[in-house]
């Protein structure tokens, strides 16, 4: 029962985490409105598209990993009470990929990402290749907070999780 528990705390956990994805998302939709009525510059009009394509993206992503993680804790209730060890042994490979995508996508490919666009800041001087530049890095940073807490949490569960199998 221990496991169960273990298992919907985390999932919980994940649900509130994912949430700030929709906040941040909120905050670039708004601000995606706002240079669009009171950008004057070019630079400022520059940015309402890369703003809303980013709100967009990250309301995607956040509503998108709610809603897996709230109907992950029906899912645990079930497979652990169909089968406790194939629930466990399921938990401990999905930690264990999961913790790889972590390291290979969001600790290695994103920062490459931050570096690339911000040598297009440096050698592009379009105001809207700039503007976009700008705003995949701020979009990129916001990942980074939230799937860095993310991953602190899932290593967490995963030793845990084998702390239960001794």
């Amino acid at each position: 029962m221990e496991l169960l528990k273990l298992a919907i705390e985390w999932a919980k956990s994940e649900v509130f985490s994912t949430r700030f994805f929709i906040v941040f998302a909120i905050l670039f939709l708004i601000a995606s409105v706002g240079f669009w009525q009171l950008g004057k510059t070019d630079i400022a009009k520059a940015y309402i598209i890369p703003t809303l394509v980013a709100g967009v993206l990250l309301m995607t992503i956040g509503l998108g990993l709610f809603f897996t993680n709230k109907s992950r804790v029906i899912q645990f209730e079930k497979a652990y009470h169909a089968n406790a060890t194939a629930f466990y042994e399921s938990e401990m490979e999905r930690t264990e990929a999961t913790l790889k995508e972590y390291q290979n996508v969001v600790f290695k490919g994103i920062p490459v990402i931050m570096i690339l666009a911000s040598l297009g800041i440096l050698f592009l001087h379009n105001p809207t290749w700039r503007a976009i530049c700008i705003t995949t890095i701020a979009m990129l940073v916001v990942i980074l907070l939230v799937d860095g807490t993310a991953h602190g949490r899932i290593k967490n569960y995963q030793e845990k999780l084998m702390q239960i199998e001794k």
